[in-house]
């Protein structure tokens, strides 16, 4: 069984900055802009202002939780509970990126 292909976590994490808005959206429904950040309740997508995205970095904090990370692969690796890895690989098909 041949093994699976690298990550290229720099690729999919570009091309998530660049539909932020819309991921966010998908990830969390109940969540708003407010101003240059995106707020919602928490990783479950509760409602609230706890959990906090830049736009413009893809950093983020769950003050509830008093986690954090610093990139769109590592925000879906925390809500989905999975590996960075296949975060990445989540994100990719999710935007159409040949992530390796």
């Amino acid at each position: 069984m041949p093994s699976p292909r690298p990550v290229s976590f720099d690729r999919v994490n570009a091309a998530a900055l660049a539909a932020l808005p819309a991921i966010l959206a998908r990830l969390f429904p109940a969540g708003k802009r407010e101003g240059a950040e995106f707020v919602i309740g928490n990783l479950n997508g509760d409602p609230g202002r706890s959990l906090r995205v830049s736009y413009r970095k893809g950093c983020w904090r769950d003050f509830s939780a008093d986690i954090g990370g610093a990139d769109p692969v590592s925000l879906v690796a925390a809500k989905e509970r999975v590996s960075q890895i296949e975060a990445a690989r989540l994100l990719g098909r999710m935007l159409g990126v040949d992530h390796g």
